[in-house]
This record gives structure tokens, C-alpha cells and sequence, in this order.
């Protein structure tokens, strides 16, 4: 019988708790349906009454988020602590279109890291919204040392 310390679990997260997370950063991955596959965009973001907001300019990216399938949005952490945490919301996705909804986003702390042209404002108002808390194992725990292991010629 061996002897291994036990591995703690995942806990997972109360809505509340997903949002005051998504709070903290402002950078996640959008995952839009794009053609005939799923494609994933880094976005700059903020939160907004129960939503995400992000700007973007004109191309693929808003094409596929306002396309008639959902979107999965999804930002995490791993603070100095070691315990690393991961949200994602699914919903719809919207532009922003109303004169009083996108003058209220210029008073969001938005500020798109690449430079360009972003003037299309997307709300993603979530069907649902789940989070996970973990403590990140040290790397001797999963990774597999390589150390006189054969290499093909070409390695």
C-alpha cells in the first residue's frame, strides 16, 4: 500500500463569488462558433450589472459572437497564494446599439490593450454562469522527467 498525501478537491464556486472573480481581471477568452468550428479570442473586459462588456472593432470576431450561436466567455486566476480559480459564463451575445447603453459603457474601465479602430460595444448577458477554485499542484507531482529517455535523430 503506498502512502500519497491527499490531493485537495475542487470547490465550486457560488455565482456571487463568479462574479466578484471576473471583477479582479480584465482579460478573458471569448469562444464564439465560427463557420464550421469553434474559435477562441482574448478580449479586454469589464463587468456590467450581472454582464460582460467588451469593445471590439469590425471582423470575424464580432461576426461569430452576434451569429445565432452562443458564446462562452472565460477569465482566471492564479494569485501569488497558489490557488487558482476559473469562471466561465454562456449567454448570447448583443451589440450594443442604444444611444443611453453605449454612452453608459464610456464610463466602464474598458481599455482594449491593442491599438485600432473598437468601436462596436458587445454585452454578454449569460444563460449561466459556474467557477471552480483549486490549489495548483507543484510541478513534481505531474510532470514526467524526460532525463535518459531515447530522442529520434531529429530531437
Amino acid at each position: 500500500m503506498e502512502n500519497k498525501p491527499a490531493v485537495p478537491g475542487t470547490e465550486l464556486l457560488e455565482s456571487q463569488e463568479c462574479w466578484s472573480l471576473l471583477r479582479q481581471v480584465s482579460v478573458g477568452r471569448l469562444a464564439v462558433w465560427h463557420g464550421d468550428g469553434p474559435d477562441i479570442f482574448p478580449v479586454n473586459y469589464t463587468t456590467d450589472h450581472g454582464t460582460v462588456v467588451f469593445r471590439t472593432g469590425s471582423g470575424t470576431k464580432l461576426e461569430a459572437a452576434l451569429a445565432e450561436f452562443p458564446v462562452a466567455m472565460e477569465a482566471d486566476g492564479v494569485p501569488e497564494t497558489g490557488v487558482a480559480w476559473s469562471v466561465v459564463i454562456r449567454g448570447k451575445a448583443e451589440l450594443l446599439t442604444q444611444t443611453e447603453d453605449v454612452l453608459s459603457t464610456f464610463s466602464l474601465p474598458l481599455f482594449p490593450w491593442q491599438a485600432g479602430r473598437k468601436d462596436h460595444f458587445v454585452r454578454v448577458v449569460p444563460a449561466t454562469i459556474s467557477g471552480r477554485r483549486f490549489t495548483v499542484a507543484p510541478p513534481n507531482t505531474w510532470w514526467t522527467p524526460a532525463e535518459g529517455a531515447k530522442r529520434s535523430a531529429g530531437e
